[in-house]
């Protein structure tokens, strides 16, 4: 018999097909099935077991040297650690895909053939079938292939494993990290505060807020664990932007945020390192649940969010993320949550529904982030925002975070953090400064000729192009329009599709296997479309904060980009915040907006605006009647 440390059993939702009872280790120590009976396995069945394995995976290179020795080296260990307990036999892993049935509707499937994912990885936290599909998920995340993946994981899992205790990261490598605090690094307490100042100025770092901590310069200033450093290192985390200086050490010293930044500037990674070193804490009292929630307006995002997640907790122990969103099965993410979660990445439609089910609780969340909270404090998102805030306890901190913060909604933002450190990076609300913004003058007949004209000149043209319509039946025909014409790959995007297709659809994008995306507002916010260099904006947005937001997909991780817009008397509603927060960055504006009648009217009724504002005077005893008569409108 064996049981692989680095590879946990999955319990199934409900287990009335089993006639075995296993042993569960997903974090809280090991639970037996409460569905199955105590049936034992025969000695002979793993005999058998073990013998195709050795002959097949000699046989086949891809499933990369799972030998029998290596498996039975293993069971020896995983029968010490459960010395003192009742003794039962365990059912076999599976060795192999072949012996894994197909997954019914809403239960788990593998990350690499889609059978039924029987088990989770704790390397990866994925789903996978068998021993074999195991080799091969690790092998392609670049984490050692065959024997060595198993050996090299027991070793370093047997520390974290033996003391099987239901409440805590269990563990050498967990106490460690449970222990982090943050503290300035010596070089960063060691400077003067006007350099301090210097490079807060030089990098556009506006703070507000009392006793707000130092940006870093470098990771390693922050002092992470050793297995989280090397995370970032291999996601490509090499040197923090201005965001991440500034937000980090705010967020990891515990303080509530408040946080503008460019579009692209990498806030996700700034709000996601505080996260994870809150979920890394020690539960009190044995007690495990949720302790950090991430809530989105969007599918795509949450479905970034999480990847980026994963790619940090990668190794860690115990550190389990749940994505819980509209448009995919519900019944997943129950099962799911089955599992010891510590960060739930959620649209908030979907966690009350999860919530009305009792399903989960988040009464142990000690973190939230809102991101895109202009967004979801918008009366679309706003109340539901609300009913999930009162489910958390009063004790938390709050991040909130978006490229643009308009006034209004900052006060309302303002009411859900305590004494919080308000940081602005740039040019607050502004379209991020690395893209070119060219403003096109075009009525609508001619909209579709100055877009294939676009698509054919090869100093414009960089693929994939990004183009912004404004509804999803604009996104279909002109998805059909651009694919006869120009002959190149095409492809809509919009709510209407599937999120199976949606993901297909980005997934294509950043890989490069389309050439134009045709996109409604789905694509708009928050997505690192790293390749984009050229963005449309073929229907000008009705905000001039969703404008900021869609130029700002072509100006990702300080890459320079172009996004050109089409505007005409249509977005006359716009015209002035456009000259407001386009001409300042230098871009030409058209002779046809700056004469508009619309814009001039729009500008009269500001400055008359501003000067009654300018006329306002205090109230008192002895200017009480002369403002009295001023107001008079009855004729004399």
């Amino acid at each position: 018999m064996f049981m692989p440390r680095a590879l946990k059993v999955k319990r199934p939702a409900g287990v009335s097909g089993h006639t075995l009872s296993k042993k569960s280790k997903v974090g809280e120590g090991e639970r037996e099935d409460p569905g199955g009976s105590a049936t034992p396995v025969q000695k002979e069945d793993a005999c058998e077991d073990t013998k195709p394995q050795e002959e097949a995976i000699q046989a086949g290179g891809d499933s990369a040297g799972l030998t029998e020795s290596s498996v039975q080296e293993d069971g020896p260990k995983s029968d010490s650690n459960d010395t003192g307990e009742e003794e039962e036999e365990e059912e076999p892993v599976k060795s192999f895909k072949k012996s894994q049935r197909w997954p019914e509707p809403g239960e788990p499937v593998c990350v690499m053939c889609a059978r039924y994912g029987e088990y989770i990885c704790d390397s990866t936290d994925n789903d996978v079938c068998s021993l074999e599909c195991k080799a091969k998920h690790l092998a392609q995340m670049g984490m050692g292939t065959g024997a060595d993946v198993f050996t090299r994981k027991d070793k370093d899992g047997d520390e974290r494993t033996r003391p099987q205790q239901p409440t805590v990261d269990t563990g050498g490598a967990g106490e460690r990290e449970a222990a982090y605090s943050y503290r300035d690094d010596l070089f960063i307490s060691g400077l003067t505060d006007e350099q301090v100042q210097r490079i807060k100025r030089e990098l556009g770092i506006e703070t507000q807020g009392g006793d707000v901590r130092r940006p870093i310069v470098e990771f390693e200033h922050c002092g992470f664990p050793a297995t989280l450093g090397g995370n970032l290192k291999k996601a490509g985390y090499e040197a923090p932007t201005p965001v991440q200086m500034q937000m980090v050490p705010v967020g990891l010293s515990g303080r509530d945020v408040i946080v503008s930044a460019d579009t692209g500037s990498g806030k996700t990674v700034a709000f996601l390192l505080p996260v994870v070193v809150r979920a890394m804490e020690k539960p009190a009292h044995g007690v495990s649940g949720p302790v950090a929630l991430i809530l989105t307006p969007t599918r795509e995002l949450a479905i970034q969010i999480e990847r980026q997640a994963k790619e940090l907790v990668l190794g860690l122990p115990n550190m389990r993320t749940a994505l819980l969103v509209g448009g995919m099965p519900l019944p997943q993410q129950l099962h799911r949550l089955k599992s010891s979660i510590k960060v739930i990445i959620a649209t908030p439609g979907r966690l009350l529904e999860i919530l009305k089910q009792k399903a989960v609780q988040l009464d142990k969340v000690k973190v939230v982030v809102v991101d895109e909270v202009d967004t979801m404090l918008k009366m679309g998102f706003q109340q539901q925002v609300l009913e999930v805030l009162e489910q958390i306890p009063e004790e938390h901190q709050t991040l909130l975070v978006s490229a643009t913060i308009p006034k209004g909604t900052e006060e309302l933002a303002a009411r859900l953090v305590r004494d919080p450190v308000r940081i602005a990076i740039g040019e607050k609300n502004q379209p991020c400064a690395n893209v070119r913004q060219i403003l096109l003058w075009l009525e609508e007949p001619s909209k579709k000729k100055k877009l294939f004209e676009i698509l054919n000149d090869s100093k414009l043209y960089q693929p994939p192009v990004v183009v912004f319509v404004d509804c999803k039946l604009g996104a279909d025909l002109l998805c059909e329009a651009v694919a006869k014409v120009t002959d190149l790959k095409t492809v809509a995007i919009h709510s209407d599709k599937t999120q199976r297709e949606r993901n297909r659809i980005l997934r294509g994008l950043l890989d490069g296997d389309f050439e134009v995306v045709i996109s409604t507002g789905v694509l708009g916010r928050g997505l690192d479309l790293v390749n984009v260099r050229l963005v449309v904006n073929f229907d000008m947005p009705n905000t001039m904060d969703e404008y900021v937001h869609q130029v700002g997909r072509a100006g990702r991780l300080g890459h320079r980009g172009t996004a050109i817009t089409f505007l005409n008397n249509n977005n006359k509603r716009v015209f002035i915040e456009v000259v407001k927060r386009v001409k300042p960055t230098g871009s030409i504006l058209p002779p046809q907006l700056l004469n508009s009648p619309h814009l001039h009217e729009q500008q009269r009724r500001e400055r008359q605006k501003a000067k009654q504002g300018s006329d306002d005077t205090l109230v008192t005893k002895n200017n009480l009647l002369d403002i009295i008569r001023k107001h008079d409108r009855r004729k004399k």
